[in-house]
C-alpha cells in the first residue's frame, strides 16, 4: 500500500507558538520520513475573516519560514500553500452538493464564530467544514494530526467521504481518521493567563518569533498568587502552569530548585518568572535565528512554494479527475 498519506494545515493568521511546536510541529518533524506527509498554509480557510492582502501575504510567509525553521523538509513533506492548489477549490465546490444547511449550522466552529463575529456570518464560515473535507480527501488522506478544536470538523470530512462513496457508488475516498501521536511526543503548553492552553485567539503565548524583550515582558506579566501558605501545599492553575512551562524549556536542577523554595514557601515569583524568560530566549533562539535567515531568502521560499504547489497539485489532480468522472463531469465533445 506505501506510506500512509498524512495532512496538517495551518492558517497564516499569527506566529507559530509554544503550543504549535510542542503540540504537534515537533511531531511532524519526526513523523516526514514515515508517513507521505501534506503541510499546508490554509490561506483560502483565512479569508472567512477578511484579512488585507497584505497582512494574507506576510503570514503566509511567516508561516512558511517557521515551518522551515522547525526542521520540515521540503525534499521529504510537502509543503505547500493552499490556494496554489485549484483542484481544491474545485472539489469544495462539488462537496458542497452534498453538504446540507441543517448539519453545518450545527457545527461548534461555526456557532462560536458566528457568535464572535455576528457582522460577518458569510457563507465561508458556514462552509468551512466542507473545504476543510477536500483539503483532506483531495489527497486521499488516511490520517489527520486534530486537536480538541477540529475534531467535530474531521467528523464532518468523515462523513462528506461515506456520503460521496455511497452515493456514487464507488469507493473514491478513504475515511480519514484523526492521528494519535505517541504518548511522549506531544506536549500540552499552558498559556501565561494562569487557564488553559497557548493559543493564538486567547492572547496568551509566547510565539517562536518573539524578540527577547517581547518574552520577557510576556513573562513578567504571566498570572501569579501571592504566594503558599502553607509546606508542600498543591499548587494552584496559574502557578502549575509556570512550572509546566519550566519543565519544558529549563533543567531538572532548575525545576526542582524552584519546586523546592514553592513547598518551603520561601518562593519568589519574580526569580522564577525571570528565569523562565531566559530559559525560553535560549531556547527559542536559534529556531528565530533561522526564521529570520529564511525570511531573507526570497528565492529560496519561493522554491519551496513552488516545488509544494506541484507535488500538491500532482496528486490533487489525480483525485479530482477521478471524482469528475464518477460524478459525470466528462468532456462530450
Amino acid at each position: 500500500m506505501g506510506k500512509l498519506t498524512v495532512l496538517s494545515g495551518i492558517r497564516p493568521t499569527g506566529y507559530l507558538h509554544l503550543g504549535n511546536y510542542f503540540g504537534a510541529v515537533r511531531s511532524f518533524v519526526k513523523m516526514q520520513n514515515d508517513y507521505n506527509c501534506f503541510f499546508f498554509i490554509a490561506d483560502i480557510h483565512s479569508l472567512t475573516t477578511h484579512p488585507t492582502p497584505e497582512d494574507l501575504q506576510s503570514g503566509v510567509k511567516q508561516v512558511l519560514a517557521e515551518y522551515l525553521a522547525c526542521g520540515i523538509d521540503p525534499e521529504a513533506a510537502t509543503i505547500f500553500i493552499q490556494s496554489d492548489v485549484p483542484e481544491v477549490a474545485e472539489l469544495y465546490t462539488f462537496l458542497n452538493m452534498n453538504a446540507y444547511l441543517g448539519e453545518l449550522e450545527r457545527t461548534t466552529s461555526f456557532k462560536e464564530k458566528a457568535r464572535k463575529q455576528p457582522e460577518n456570518v458569510n457563507a465561508g464560515l458556514l462552509t468551512y467544514p466542507v473545504l476543510m473535507a477536500a483539503d483532506i480527501i483531495i489527497h486521499k488522506a488516511n490520517f489527520v494530526p486534530v486537536g480538541k478544536d477540529q475534531e467535530q470538523n474531521l467528523e464532518m470530512a468523515r462523513k462528506f467521504a461515506k456520503r460521496f462513496n455511497r452515493m456514487y457508488k464507488k469507493e473514491v475516498f478513504p475515511i480519514p481518521r484523526p492521528f494519535t501521536f505517541d504518548g511522549g511526543d506531544m506536549i500540552k503548553v499552558p498559556g501565561l493567563d494562569g487557564s488553559g492552553k497557548m493559543g493564538k485567539s486567547e492572547g496568551n503565548a509566547i510565539n517562536l518569533y518573539d524578540t527577547p524583550k517581547e518574552i520577557r515582558k510576556k513573562v513578567m506579566r504571566a498570572v501569579t498568587d501571592s504566594g503558599p501558605t502553607e509546606m508542600d501545599q498543591e499548587k494552584p492553575e496559574a502557578i502549575q502552569n509556570l512550572f509546566t512551562l519550566l519543565k519544558i524549556v529549563s533543567t531538572h536542577d532548575t525545576v526542582e530548585h524552584f519546586d523546592t523554595l514553592y513547598n518551603k514557601c520561601e518562593i519568589r515569583y519574580g526569580d522564577l518568572k525571570k528565569q523562565l524568560a531566559e530559559d525560553i530566549i535560549a531556547y527559542t533562539s536559534p529556531i528565530r535565528g533561522k526564521i529570520i535567515d529564511i525570511l531573507e531568502d526570497e528565492a529560496y521560499l519561493a522554491k519551496v512554494a513552488k516545488m509544494g504547489a506541484e507535488k500538491a497539485r500532482e496528486s490533487a489532480s489525480e483525485t479530482l479527475k477521478e471524482v469528475k468522472a464518477v460524478i459525470g463531469l466528462k468532456r462530450l465533445f
